[in-house]
Parts: C-alpha cells; structure tokens; sequence
C-alpha cells in the first residue's frame, strides 16, 4: 500500500473523537511532510535530537508531542516550541519542564506517563506518585505545565486480556483524577494494539509503523 492508502486505513479505524499522534520516529522529513499533506498535525519524536533536526524543516504548525523517555538535560532544547510532553516519568522531570517553559514565558502540555505494563523496561510513574504529583499540581506547583492527562503503555504480549487489563486501569484512575479536575488525554495504544485501547476509553493513539512502514533506521 502507498503511504496514502496507509494513513487513510488507520484513520478509517478511528472514531472522529480520538487524537491520532502519528509516531515519525526514524522517519525521514519528506515522509513527515507527506503525510502533513495528507491533512495530520499531530506528530509524535522518540528522541530530542531527531525533534530538534526535524522541526525547523517542517511546517510551523505541526503540534509536536515527545513521546519517548525524556531526560532533564534536553528539556531546554524543545521547551521553545513542543506541544506537548506525553512521557512525564518524575517530579524532577516536571519540575524541569516548568522551568524550562517559564524561560520561554508559555506554558507545555504533560501527559504523567503511569507505568501499566508488567514489563521492567518500561519507564512510568507507580500510581501512589501520579496522585501525588498531580495534586501537586493543582495546589500551584509547577504553573508553567498544565497537565492534560496519561499516557501509559501495555506489555508487549499477544494476549489480549492481559492489554485490556492494563488499559482499563489506566483508564479508571483517569476517571478518578478526573473527578478532582477534568482531564482531556488519555493517551494509549500504538500500531499493534490501538484498537483495544479505544475500546478501553483512549481517546489519543499513537500509531508510527502502521501509517509509515517499519523503521527507516536503527537507532
């Protein structure tokens, strides 16, 4: 299928309420800006040295999201001009980005990225310190995020259950901070397992390899 036929399959999967954040990690700029055309604004970058090589050769109203593992140091290479930050794994990490956004007199969009998978390597926050942290924000602290809701990953398994499962939870604890102050993104579900995590209330997916192919390079 052509990059076309791809982009247009997935958004048929797609109710018209759900965010789709097409994932352009290792993508080259041409296919990024293909797809622009195609209509989408929503982009998603793994790494801050591809973001920052990327953004300045694209259109200026891409709204870019940092979905992969951020570290503190690299904050103020993006904090310019990033939407949205999906992967807020720390208090430290937040307490960074409102920093960095106060420097550049705006306020950034921050996911919490809760830990659901049952695997070691994912990165996220326990649900103890989500609560923590987003009641630290609505006490005032941190005014230059505004944290618009969570993002978390399932295990990567073939079993279905196990993914509902974990999408679920991270469902019910959106509703739960939700009942203190209304959150907008729940943001779950990549390529593989997107339409589960619709199924389980996201209302944000971030889908790369189905809409561009595999990967252009290893990083």
């Amino acid at each position: 299928m052509s990059l076309k036929e791809q982009y247009e399959e997935v958004l048929q999967q797609l109710p018209s309420h759900i965010q789709l954040v097409a994932v352009s990690k290792t993508h080259p700029v041409e296919k990024i800006q293909q797809v622009y055309d195609f209509g989408q604004r929503v982009f998603g970058e793994n790494k801050v040295q591809e973001l920052v090589e990327k953004a300045p050769l694209l259109p200026n109203d891409i709204q870019w999201h940092l979905i992969g593992h951020l570290q503190r140091n690299k904050v103020k290479y993006i904090a310019e001009f990033v939407d949205t930050v999906q992967s807020v794994d720390s208090e430290k990490l937040l307490d960074e980005i409102n920093r960095q956004a106060k420097k550049c007199n705006r306020k950034i969009k921050v996911l919490l990225q809760v830990k659901i998978a049952e695997e070691d390597t994912k990165f996220g926050l326990e649900v103890s310190e989500t609560k923590e942290l987003f009641l630290k924000w609505l006490q005032g602290n941190f005014p230059n995020v505004e944290i618009t809701g969570l993002m978390g990953m399932a295990t990567f398994t073939d079993n279905e259950a196990q993914i509902r499962r974990e999408f679920s939870f991270l469902k019910r604890l959106f509703d739960q901070l939700s009942l203190q102050h209304r959150l907008q993104t729940l943001s779950m579900g990549m390529s593989g397992d997107f339409p589960i995590a619709i199924d389980c209330g996201a209302n944000s997916v971030r889908v790369g390899s189905a809409i561009f192919g595999e990967r252009s390079y290893t990083n």
